[in-house]
C-alpha cells in the first residue's frame, strides 16, 4: 500500500499537483508541499493502527508516531493533519467519538515528544470513509486507525 501512495504522489507531482488542494487528501497545494508529502510518505509510516473500541497507543503505534515525529522534527515549517477512522460498528456518533480520540492521543503523543501543537490538527472521519471494504475482522482491523497527512507549511 505504501508503494502505491508513493507511486501516486510521484504522478500527481509529475503532472503538477499544485493543483490539487486540500480537503482532506494528500497534499496541501503547492509543488513543495507536495514533495513534503511525498518525502513524508517515504520516510514516515503514515497509519497507526488501534485495538478494537480503544484508542491506546500499543507499542507498534508508538513506534510509528516516533517515525512521524522524527520526521517533523526534520521538517519545522510542516503541519500536518491526523484523521481518525473507525471500523463499521457502532454507531456513527459513537465512531465519530471514537476516531476523535484516536486523532487526539496520536497528537499527544506527538506533543509530548517535542512537535508544536500548533503545527497539528485533527478530524475524525468516524467510520464514514473506510480504507477497506469489508465485515470481518481482516478488514476492521485495517479501518481502526489514525492517518497523518502533510497539509501545509508554517
Amino acid at each position: 500500500m505504501k508503494k502505491l501512495l508513493s507511486l501516486f504522489c510521484a504522478i500527481a507531482f509529475l503532472s503538477g499537483c499544485s493543483s490539487l488542494g486540500f480537503d482532506g487528501g494528500l497534499f496541501g497545494g503547492s509543488e513543495c508541499e507536495s514533495r513534503e508529502a511525498a518525502d513524508f510518505m517515504k520516510n514516515a509510516e503514515e497509519n497507526v493502527f488501534f485495538a478494537y473500541d480503544s484508542s491506546t497507543l500499543s507499542l507498534d503505534a508508538q513506534e510509528v508516531v516516533d517515525s512521524q515525529v522524527k520526521w517533523l522534527k526534520k521538517h519545522e515549517n510542516v503541519n500536518v493533519v491526523v484523521q481518525g477512522y473507525c471500523d463499521e460498528r457502532g454507531t456513527r456518533e459513537y465512531n465519530l467519538a471514537l476516531g476523535e480520540r484516536r486523532a487526539n492521543a496520536v497528537k499527544s503523543y506527538m506533543v509530548t515528544n517535542g512537535i508544536e501543537s500548533s503545527r497539528i490538527s485533527t478530524i475524525s472521519y468516524g467510520k464514514e470513509k473506510p480504507f477497506v471494504l469489508g465485515s470481518n475482522e481482516e478488514a476492521w482491523a485495517q479501518n481502526r486507525r489514525a492517518v497523518t497527512v502533510v497539509t501545509g507549511r508554517k
